[in-house]
């Protein structure tokens, strides 16, 4: 899957070359600030295919004494990269848009329509390669640059039909606005899920109170407590916990441990620490207490 995933993004990465090339140079000859404004959204595109090419390929490093848990957040810290850039750039096109809403140039439809469905064209391929569902934030990142810039490239074939139609000139700012709303929506997105992951939130679609009672329903589990969830990469879960079961064997409290796990694989958490015991803390809580962890590490 992830050689794929490398190749997906080096197909896309040349198409997303050509099609900057042809809309930067068409976009200075026929004056359009809509179809620059596309060009400007495609380079982003490459650096952020360029990137997540990169991370992709960085990813598939193994755990090591450098890295434990592998490099899954690498991938995670391109997706949040180009989250920003999605988000520059649109500011930008918003600043242009305004300076041209005031005084708009001639703009040359006849080479500015051509160009744009040729990355029209050139978008919808890239979108069909890297297609539109992702177990990985780093890929959907670059998938999410190339759909707005899909969308932007149709805003700009509007803009030079009704200019072609009707000389109306100030449509060519108002598409560049419009191709930086659907930039700027991407680029938020990509940014709050890569800093969710970061910020070692719990995943989204876990339930702390749920799992918890999952576990409890558990055959001689007596209580939970320390409870932590966090991702460690883009559909990477992991879980930690301590159990207080009955007094018993060490084989028995071992199966326990082994059932705990099973129902924690069911839900889609694959790496996960269970702590053994079998005498209740008295200062037990559900999440971990940070506080009472560090004076407990002083005493």
């Amino acid at each position: 899957m992830e050689h794929s995933s490398t190749k997906k993004l080096s197909f896309a990465l040349g198409i997303t070359l050509l099609i900057f090339i042809a809309e930067f140079i068409g976009g200075l000859i026929s004056n359009s600030l809509a179809l620059l404004s596309d060009a400007g959204h495609v380079f982003t595109d490459s650096f952020a295919i360029l990137l997540s090419l990169l991370a992709s390929i960085i990813v598939k490093k193994p755990s090591g004494k450098k890295a434990t848990y592998g490099y899954h957040k690498i991938g995670i810290l391109a997706a949040f990269i180009n989250g920003l850039s999605l988000i520059v750039i649109a500011g930008l096109i918003f600043f242009e848009g305004y300076r041209r809403l005031k005084n708009p140039p001639y703009i040359d439809f006849n080479i500015m329509i051509p160009i744009a469905v040729f990355g029209f064209i050139g978008n919808l391929a890239m979108a069909w390669i890297l297609g539109h569902k992702h177990e990985d934030l780093n890929i959907k990142s670059a998938w999410l640059h190339v759909i707005g810039d899909t969308f932007s490239s149709l805003g700009v074939i509007i803009a030079g039909l009704v200019i072609k139609f009707t000389g109306w000139l100030i449509v060519d700012p108002l598409v560049s606005w419009f191709v930086g709303t659907v930039i700027i929506f991407g680029g938020i997105r990509v940014v709050k899920d890569s800093l969710w992951i970061f910020l070692d939130f719990v995943p989204k679609g876990f339930d702390i109170e749920t799992i918890s009672n999952e576990i409890k329903n558990t055959k001689g589990v007596v209580d939970l407590h320390d409870i932590h969830i966090w991702s460690i990469g883009y559909g990477v879960i992991a879980f930690s916990a301590h159990v207080v079961v009955d007094d018993c064997m060490l084989s028995e409290a071992d199966i326990i441990r082994k059932q705990i796990e099973n129902k924690l694989t069911k839900i889609g958490i694959k790496h996960s620490v269970i702590q053994i015991e079998c005498i209740k803390c008295e200062s037990s809580s559900t999440y971990c207490d940070y506080e009472r962890l560090m004076n407990h590490g002083h005493k």
